[in-house]
C-alpha cells in the first residue's frame, strides 16, 4: 500500500493507493482459501441430495421427475434470490453476506436430515436454496473486484475448481455414508463440513478494499440491471451459463438411476466413487482459467462446450468403463466453460459487478431447476437415450452462441500478461 500526501490547501491530506490482489502474494493465497472453501460448501450442501434421488423415491414413493424438486427446488430459489443478494450487497458488503449465507444454509442442511415426511424435506431444501443465495453471486463480484486482471482468470478457476472438489465430497460422502448409517447421517455430515467452510471463510478472506457501498435506492438498482442486458456480451453469457449447467446437472441427476439398475447393479458407494471424476474437473477449471489468459476466452469456450458434448455422447455407451471416461471428459469442459465463462462476466460488466455476477448465476442455476427436472420427463420417455438427446441440443445451441461471441466487441483481454481492451476477447 503506497500512501500520497496531498499539500494544496483544501485537499485530503492523505490518500491510499490500494493495488489489487495479485498472484504470488500472500494476500491472494488467503482470499483463495476463503473462496475455495465457499465454492467447496456451496456445491457440496448444493448437490449432496443429488445420489439420493433413487432413494427418495424408494423410501417417500415418488417419481424420478418428482425426486428431483429435492435438488430442483433449491436451485430455483436459489436462482431468484441471488438477484436480491446482489443488491443487498451492493449496500452491506461481501463479507459478510457471505458468511451469513453459507453458515445458514449449513444449519438448514442439518435440519433436513431430520424431517420425517417429504413435503418437509421439500421445504426445507427450498429454504437451503434462499439461504445459499448471499453467496455464489457475491463471490463472483468480490473477486471481480479485487483480483487484478492477470489473476482473475486464475482466481475464479481456483473458486470453480472448489465447487468441482464439494460437489465430488458431497456425492461421494454421501454415498459411502448412505451405504453404511443411511442417508440422515449422510446429510448431517455434510451440514457440519458447511459450517466448518463457513469459519474458515470468515478467518481467510481480507475484507473488501475496492467495494463501493451504494445507497440502498431502487430506482439505481434497477437501471444497474438494464445496463447489462444493452450489453452486447453479458446476455449471451447468461444463456450460456443456462444451458451448460442444466445439460451437466441433467447427465448427474439421471446418470444414478441408470447405473443402480441392471446391467450394472452399482451400490451407492460405488456410484459415489465414480463422481471422484471431480478431481479432472478442480484440475480443468484452474488449467483452463490460466490458459484463457494467454489464448483468450473467445478460443477456449467453444472448446471446453465441444469437449462437454464428446463427453456426454460417450455415455450412450453399454461399457461401464467409457460411461466413467464419458463422465469424466463432461466434467472437465463443464467446469472448464463455468470458470471461462463467469470470469468473462466480471471482466465485461464496467459497473455494478454483483448485479453482473447475479445475474449469470440467476440464468445458471435456472437452467439447473429447470432443465434438470425437465431431464426427468425426458428419462421416462426414452430413458438414458433421451436424456442425452435433449442434453446435446441444449449444447450445440450452446456452441453456437460462443462462436457467435467471438464476433462481439468484449471488455478486458488479457494476453501473455498483459491487460488491455480488446475486440477479439
Amino acid at each position: 500500500m503506497r500512501e500520497t500526501n496531498a499539500e494544496t490547501p483544501g485537499e485530503a491530506a492523505l490518500q491510499e493507493v490500494v493495488e489489487k490482489i495479485e498472484h504470488g502474494t500472500r494476500a491472494f493465497l488467503h482470499t483463495n482459501l476463503a473462496l475455495f472453501a465457499a465454492g467447496f460448501a456451496t456445491f457440496a450442501l448444493l448437490y449432496c441430495v443429488q445420489p439420493l434421488m433413487p432413494l427418495f423415491s424408494a423410501e417417500f414413493g415418488v417419481s424420478a421427475a418428482g425426486a428431483s424438486l429435492a435438488l430442483s427446488l433449491s436451485t430455483g430459489l436459489l436462482a431468484v434470490s441471488m438477484l436480491v443478494a446482489g443488491v443487498v450487497s451492493e449496500v452491506g458488503g461481501r463479507k459478510p453476506i457471505m458468511v451469513a449465507s453459507l453458515l445458514l444454509s449449513a444449519i438448514l442442511t442439518i435440519i433436513c436430515a431430520t424431517v420425517p415426511q417429504w413435503w418437509m424435506l421439500l421445504f426445507v431444501r427450498a429454504l437451503t436454496g434462499l439461504a445459499l443465495s448471499g453467496l455464489p453471486a457475491v463471490a463472483m463480484a468480490y473477486v471481480g473486484e479485487e483480483m487484478h486482471p492477470r489473476s482473475l482468470g486464475l482466481a475464479m478457476g481456483l473458486y470453480v475448481g472448489g465447487t468441482g472438489l464439494g460437489g465430488m465430497a458431497g456425492r461421494l460422502l454421501t454415498g459411502i455414508v448412505t451405504d453404511i448409517f443411511g442417508w440422515r447421517a449422510a446429510v448431517t455430515l455434510i451440514g457440519l463440513l458447511g459450517v466448518m467452510c463457513a469459519a474458515i471463510l470468515w478467518w481467510s478472506l481480507p475484507a473488501s478494499r475496492h467495494f463501493v457501498r451504494r445507497e440502498p435506492r431502487l430506482r439505481p438498482l434497477i437501471r444497474a440491471f438494464g445496463t447489462h442486458f444493452r450489453d452486447p456480451v453479458l446476455p449471451l453469457l447468461f444463456v450460456e451459463g443456462f444451458l451448460l449447467m442444466g445439460s451437466f446437472v441433467t447427465v448427474y441427476n439421471y446418470v444414478g438411476y441408470r447405473l443402480l439398475a441392471p446391467p450394472f447393479s452399482l451400490s451407492q458407494t460405488e456410484i459415489g466413487l465414480i463422481f471422484c471424476v471431480y478431481l479432472c474437473g478442480i484440475v480443468s477449471s484452474a488449467w483452463v482459467g490460466s490458459l484463457s489468459g494467454w489464448f483468450g476466452r473467445k478460443a477456449m469456450l467453444p472448446t471446453t462446450l465441444v469437449l462437454m458434448l464428446a463427453g456426454m455422447i460417450m455415455t450412450l455407451s453399454g461399457q461401464l468403463w467409457l460411461i466413467v471416461i464419458g463422465i469424466a471428459v463432461l466434467t472437465c469442459g463443464f467446469f472448464g466453460s463455468h470458470s471461462v465463462a463467469s470470469a468473462w462476466v466480471g471482466a465485461q460488466a464496467r459497473t455494478s459487478k454483483a448485479q453482473a455476477s447475479s445475474l449469470y448465476l440467476f440464468a445458471y442455476y435456472l437452467g439447473s431447476s429447470i432443465v434438470g427436472s425437465l431431464g426427468g420427463v425426458f428419462w421416462n420417455l426414452g430413458a438414458w437415450p433421451g436424456v442425452i438427446c435433449m442434453t446435446s441440443v441444449l449444447l450445440l445451441v450452446a456452441i453456437m452462441i460462443a462462436l457467435r461471441l467471438r464476433f462481439l466487441p468484449t471488455g478486458y483481454s488479457i494476453g501473455k500478461q498483459k491487460t488491455q481492451m480488446s475486440p477479439t476477447g
